[in-house]
């Protein structure tokens, strides 16, 4: 078996000969008249074995190619699809035929010609004429077993899109998820805007920032953890219906669910609440599954989930009694609720409050159990300083997450629209940071300015667009759905490494 670095060493004395004869390896444009799913769109109705006379143009990579002497057959692939080039010696002469053969696999190629179909019903463009349009240094891995390592495919992705028919599906879904989403909202003319990303404050999730300095200005800022304040900012302003498709940023570790950068949809709506947006996001969803896996059923190991609506809608206390068989609340004794974490293994620190120790028994004893899909509502106050307060239990907020198979895919409220109510809750926030929780908020003086002239009553949710592709695609890691996931840099990367 060839090394790569011989293969490499072999390639580039081609692109020298190349350019020792006056042939350009990397020209500037290619006149392509058709992609491949145009030519099969609009020529797969000929017959087998039959040819027509319009010429066309196309491009793209060298996949596979059979060199019968006479006759050559190669498979280029370009962004919608592949189409076969059906190359022979009499047609384009001795010396093309040769120079055609003399290509790599992964070499980028246009060629015109005719159409046809071969007598075994395969449609073709006879070729009369290529260009070579990107010398390939590298060679593509075995068709069959791609690229081996999985930290090689996160990191040359562009590799593993090209021999990965699977990495490309996942990537096609989450495409057409985003699209989805646009689609259903602005159907509901909600309006797409864009919120700063450097921020001077950080707020909008309990999350730990990324933090960078301004150098013109002098200025500390943080990368943005959530799009929530901005958002609400313009419902101040009278936009009624707005939403963000934007990246985020949080400090946090790696892991199967978690990349310290990833996507986030929130969308803001006024004169509504947490149960209207229970029915946005459940149809959402369902409008997004149609339209990138035409089917609200996903099968994820072994299991059918049915993403249809009406979903399950489940308070935290009473799943928290079904699951693990004890009654808390956030009203209880700290005391009591750090006993009962205990003995059932959740875990606690000093300080916290009860509202805390509540979350942390539902993310132990609950949360990883549910199949779903289902709406868990109800949070505590303490852990939820941007929602409204519960209409009939002050301890509580207006809060639901939904959740499938273990997986919280968002996050949504009641809005909280008291000013008065939310200084007090930043002043806390702010308290707990001061205190070593870098993930609390910060006081955002300029956001409470903003409720002082009126924020109506409204309902927001945030989604994790990864985590939703992560279902929609059955992907068992968020990697596998970002392109280009954050990875430690290469050891020694090394000039012309293989």
């Amino acid at each position: 078996m060839t090394e790569p670095q011989d293969e490499r060493a072999r390639r580039l004395a081609k692109l020298e000969s190349l350019r020792a004869d006056g042939i350009d390896p990397y020209p500037v444009r290619f006149e392509r008249t058709h992609t491949a799913a145009e030519l099969h769109d609009r020529y797969n109705g000929i017959e087998a074995g039959a040819e027509v006379d319009d010429v066309v143009g196309v491009a793209g990579r060298l996949l596979l190619i059979r060199r019968q002497g006479k006759l050559t057959f190669a498979t280029v692939r370009d962004g919608t699809g592949t189409v076969q080039l059906f190359v022979s010696r009499a047609v384009i002469g001795d010396e093309q035929h040769a120079a055609f053969d003399d290509l790599d696999l992964g070499d980028w190629v246009g060629a015109e010609g005719t159409v046809m179909k071969t007598k075994r019903g395969e449609l073709s463009v006879k070729i009369t004429g290529f260009e070579l349009l990107a010398k390939a240094l590298r060679p593509l891995p075995d068709k069959w077993h791609g690229l081996a390592d999985i930290d090689t495919r996160f990191r040359q992705r562009y590799v593993d899109l090209i021999a990965n028919d699977e990495a490309r599906r996942v990537f096609e879904i989450r495409i057409a998820t985003i699209d989805a989403i646009r689609e259903f909202l602005k159907a509901r003319r909600f309006v797409e805007v864009e919120t700063p990303v450097l921020q001077t404050v950080v707020g909008g999730a309990t999350a730990r920032p990324f933090f960078t300095h301004h150098n013109a200005l002098d200025l500390d800022l943080s990368l943005r953890v959530a799009l929530e304040l901005h958002l609400k900012r313009l419902l101040v302003a009278g936009y009624e219906k707005v939403f963000e498709i934007g990246r985020v940023f949080r400090n946090e570790g790696l892991g199967t669910r978690y990349n310290p950068e990833f996507t986030m949809l929130e969308a803001y709506q006024a004169f509504v609440d947490y149960r209207d947006m229970m029915t946005l996001t459940e149809e959402l969803v369902n409008h997004a599954a149609h339209r990138a896996i035409g089917s609200t059923s996903v099968e994820i190991d072994g299991r059918t989930i049915d993403l249809s609506p009406p979903w399950e809608r489940r308070t935290m206390i009473d799943l928290i009694h079904e699951h693990a068989g004890v009654d808390v609340h956030p009203s209880l004794p700290v005391e009591k609720l750090e006993r009962i974490c205990d003995d059932l293994g959740a875990p606690r620190e000093k300080g916290w409050g009860p509202g805390k120790l509540v979350l942390e028994i539902y993310e132990k004893t609950v949360e990883p159990n549910l199949v779903g899909p289902v709406f868990v509502m109800d949070y505590p106050r303490e852990v939820s300083p941007l929602a409204r307060t519960h209409r009939d239990d002050p301890a509580l907020v207006e809060r639901f997450e939904p959740v499938v198979l273990g997986r919280e895919l968002g996050n949504a409220f009641s809005e909280l629209t008291d000013p008065v109510d939310q200084r007090r809750r930043f002043e806390a926030q702010a308290e707990l940071r001061a205190q070593g929780d870098e993930e609390a908020n910060e006081l955002d003086e300029d956001y409470i300015r903003a409720l002082e002239y009126g924020l109506p009553p409204c309902g927001g949710l945030g989604i994790g667009i990864d985590r939703l592709v992560m279902l929609l695609a059955a992907a068992t890691t968020i990697r596998e759905v970002i392109l280009f996931p954050l990875l430690r840099p290469e050891a020694e990367p090394g000039e012309g490494a293989p």
